[in-house]
């Protein structure tokens, strides 16, 4: 196991240098060193209205006042999946409290949020609503035209999964119409990051299962669709990621306490979120985005990935390879991978995905999932569409685009209705 944590620990400290303090008892120093880098006043968002988040708050502001800076607020995080309503809100304290920084401590939604609010903050005069933000690289053009850099975030992590505290990603939901929506841009990434592995035992074992099934997916899908010229590096990333969690997966569902299995979670998720700066997430992340309301992120990934492994498995034969033998060595594969390719190889490796995920108790199909009806496969068709998620589309392994949707996504969303495996292939 030391082995695993150390070479994780070299490729974070390789990706954020002194950016970034992780590992066991950080909480207690980097939050005020950070935030006092950045500025003089500070905004403080966190989960405030939980009994169990109060201990972890009060470690944090105290780093923070040690430091010399000035909490100007505190205010109360975003809900799961980050509603639009939540970054409007907190984007209001922002605007008048005027902090210098902001200080966040949450899981991925409530870093998401945090990370839309100070852009909207630092932008929203020149244009006050987030739907043009939407897409890759709006951010950056439009501080490029107006000279200015987004108020900096100290983005402090509270939960192994999405990796938002290291990354340029933001994800806001539309709540009325049950949709994801994501913000991709350079400008919107943390300068400064905090995770302290060991207060995810605060968390429900079912967020991080979740969360540990979202790593696993940033992981799959960026190392699936890496180009040439990335391949190397997106295998070395995702390669000891995917084993990392899958390792901290297992020994977590048995004993919850396990702090070095958290440690694992923490670090591969990590990896997970420096896979998605490496490359970018595909097919089962652009479905997720359009679940939302009857599956977590981490499900919903999980549970389409093993379909879209089958139908691109004779474009990925050698990232199958890799992957494949992680899921043997923990034992969800039988099957001797050394010996099959294409389409065998696909679905020996989707059936490694869908033991571990019962091994986990998650749905293995969207007609075991309740309140999923036939509307959440035409919701995939459509956002698969939207101009503003295509990058998801063109990450695949054979990129898609929005005229193909209907005739290769559509048969991979109806097999993942039932548990069959498609019939078409790129």
């Amino acid at each position: 196991m030391s082995n695993l944590k150390e070479m994780a620990s070299a490729i974070l400290k390789e990706f954020k240098a002194d950016t970034y303090a992780f590992g066991s008892g950080v909480l207690d120093e980097a939050p005020g060193k950070y935030a006092a880098e950045l500025g003089k006043r500070a905004i403080f968002i966190g989960p405030i209205e939980f009994e169990w988040y109060q201990p972890i708050k009060d470690r944090i502001l105290k780093s923070i006042e040690n430091e010399g800076v000035e909490v100007v607020d505190v205010v109360k995080s975003a809900a799961p999946n980050a509603p639009f309503v939540d970054v409007y809100r907190i984007h209001s304290h922002i605007v008048h409290k005027k902090p210098d920084v902001v200080v966040v401590a949450d899981g991925g939604s409530g870093i998401d949020a945090a990370k839309a609010a100070a852009m909207l903050a630092t932008l929203g005069d020149i244009q006050p609503e987030i739907d043009p933000f939407f897409g890759v690289g709006n951010v950056t053009k439009m501080c490029q035209e107006s000279g200015r850099t987004i108020m900096p975030v100290v983005a402090i992590m509270m939960a192994a999964s999405s990796g938002a505290h290291l990354t340029k990603y933001s994800n806001i939901t539309d709540p009325v119409q049950g949709q994801k929506k994501l913000i991709v841009d350079e400008a919107i990434i943390p300068p400064r990051s905090v995770f302290d592995y060991d207060v995810t035992t605060t968390q429900p074992m079912s967020l991080t299962l979740d969360g540990g099934l979202d790593g696993i997916a940033h992981c799959l899908e960026v190392y699936f669709g890496a180009s040439s010229e990335i391949k190397d590096r997106a295998r070395q990333v995702a390669e000891l990621g995917l084993e990392v969690i899958i390792k901290g997966l297992t020994e977590v569902k048995k004993d919850p306490a396990d702090i070095e299995a958290r440690t694992l979670m923490g670090l591969g998720t990590d990896l997970g979120g420096y896979a998605i700066m490496i490359g970018g997430t595909s097919g089962p992340h652009l479905n997720s985005f359009s679940l939302i309301d009857v599956l977590s992120h981490g499900r919903a990934c999980a549970l389409m990935n093993p379909y879209y492994t089958v139908f691109f498995a004779p474009a990925i034969t050698e990232q199958l390879q890799v992957i494949g033998k992680i899921y043997k060595k923990y034992g969800y594969i039988e099957e001797d991978i050394d010996t099959l390719t294409g389409r065998e190889l696909g679905l020996a490796v989707a059936k490694g995905m869908v033991n571990l995920s019962r091994f986990l108790g998650f749905p293995t199909c969207l007609s075991e999932t309740e309140g999923v009806g036939k509307e959440h496969i035409d919701r995939c068709l459509s956002a698969a569409k939207n101009p503003q998620l295509d990058m998801k589309l063109r990450n695949m392994p054979v990129p898609l685009n929005a005229g193909l949707v209907d005739e290769y996504m559509g048969p991979i969303l109806e097999a993942a209705w039932d548990g069959r495996i498609p019939d078409t292939s790129l």
